[in-house]
């Protein structure tokens, strides 16, 4: 029998595999260490101090105060914390009507507790992006009006990869923050970012950016799946969302997940020690694939624009073919893709980051999200630009006309 392939996985904005050094450093709290962290006996304390351990590991990656971390269950829980918890304290000391900014590309997890927010009352401005899926930082300060109190804006785009300016907009918030103070205006602007899809490949610390508040997942970065944290910079005011228990200051009740918190504590030391050496092999790779991409298939549209992305990202529209046949073919073929945010996927409307980048319908719907991770080889690479043009060709022959 023929020697079945091994399958090429190109779907790493959606998860990655767990670093195997990550893997190592979590049984112990499965079967030995396995104590609760908030119990005062010594199980619970040698839980305690693996918790301590993974705070600092973050900290130090984001510079900023162990204290300032809360974990959660994943960044989704993270963002839900970081609007609704900081709205709310504000709402509580300051019942006028809030102003709220965020862009119209964000993760559902940002975009659907704002539109709640917004149909409580709020008054929510969703800032536009250009062709480039980026932020115009001339919009951004345009938004910003004196009843303006909370921004959230993701640092990089999940599905064409876009990396917006966070620092800079932290700079232009920072600034008008100081000028408010001098007003005895008391309405200071907090600043969120989702940085999920950054921290493998940007500085992501958090007095770079002059943000108040950074979600981040463990599995966006080969650490498990289920866990997460939320910077909270000390003095941001912050009711707490899930109620039933004194964990993380009060904020998110809930018995810790140890295990994968010692997960995350590791993958995040791993992510920053190797991020310059992965993102050099990541970027050759995408460059290459785009090359080959462009050589061997005519009609392809790059909706991810290079020069402003992570390395990892190569959306591409394959004209006259449906993106989700494309992702079907593949899969049969032993290639994950995607055509957009996993969270999504399952809907088959067109992306509405691509739609919101100016993208035709019909174009956005024959786009493929690929996106490359440190595991993958240049091998993989030229079996995928040997696989993908005929299973193109033939896809688009069979299309309606």
């Amino acid at each position: 029998m023929p020697k079945k392939n091994k399958p090429i996985y190109l779907d790493h904005s959606a998860t990655t595999p767990v670093d195997k050094a990550v893997l190592k450093t979590m049984p112990p709290y499965f079967t030995k260490n396995y104590g609760n962290p908030s119990s005062l006996h010594s199980f619970g304390q040698t839980a305690s101090a693996a918790v301590s351990q993974a705070r600092e590991n973050i900290a130090e990656i984001l510079n900023c105060a162990p204290k300032e971390i809360i974990f959660t269950s994943g960044a989704t829980e993270a963002d839900n914390l970081a609007i609704f918890g900081v709205v709310s304290a504000l709402r509580k000391n300051n019942p006028a009507k809030p102003h709220i900014i965020t862009s119209s590309i964000e993760h559902p997890a940002v975009l659907e507790p704002v539109n709640r927010l917004e149909a409580e009352g709020a008054e929510v401005t969703y800032l536009p992006v250009n062709a480039k899926g980026a932020v115009s930082l001339e919009k951004f300060k345009e938004a910003i009006k004196d009843s303006t109190v909370f921004i959230s804006i993701m640092y990089v785009n999940s599905e064409v990869g876009a990396i917006q300016p966070i620092s800079e907009m932290g700079k232009i918030i920072e600034r008008i923050n100081r000028e408010r103070a001098g007003r005895n205006n008391k309405n200071r602007i907090y600043f969120h970012t989702d940085a999920v899809q950054a921290l493998n490949f940007l500085n992501c610390g958090v007095e770079y950016l002059k943000v108040d508040l950074l979600s981040l997942s463990g599995h966006k970065i080969y650490g498990p799946k289920g866990v997460g944290a939320l910077f909270a910079r000390s003095g941001t005011p912050m009711l707490g969302v899930q109620l039933g228990g004194h964990h993380e200051k009060n904020l998110r009740s809930g018995t810790l997940n140890v295990p994968g918190i010692v997960g995350l504590g590791h993958a995040i030391k791993f992510c920053a020690k190797n991020r310059e050496k992965n993102n050099k092999l990541i970027l050759k790779l995408r460059n290459e694939f785009i090359a080959g991409i462009k050589k061997r298939i005519p009609d392809v549209i790059v909706n991810t624009d290079i020069n402003n992305a992570t390395p990892s990202h190569a959306n591409l529209s394959f004209v006259g073919a449906e993106g989700e046949a494309i992702l079907i073919a593949l899969d049969i073929e032993g290639v994950a893709v995607s055509t957009g945010s996993a969270c999504a996927s399952a809907s088959l409307k067109a992306s509405p980051v691509l739609l919101a980048m100016g993208v035709k319908e019909e174009i956005a719907h024959s786009a493929i999200r690929f996106t490359l991770g440190k595991y993958n080889t240049a091998a993989e690479i030229r079996r995928v630009l040997k696989i993908l043009p005929p299973l193109v060709k033939k896809l688009r022959q069979m299309a309606p006309k």
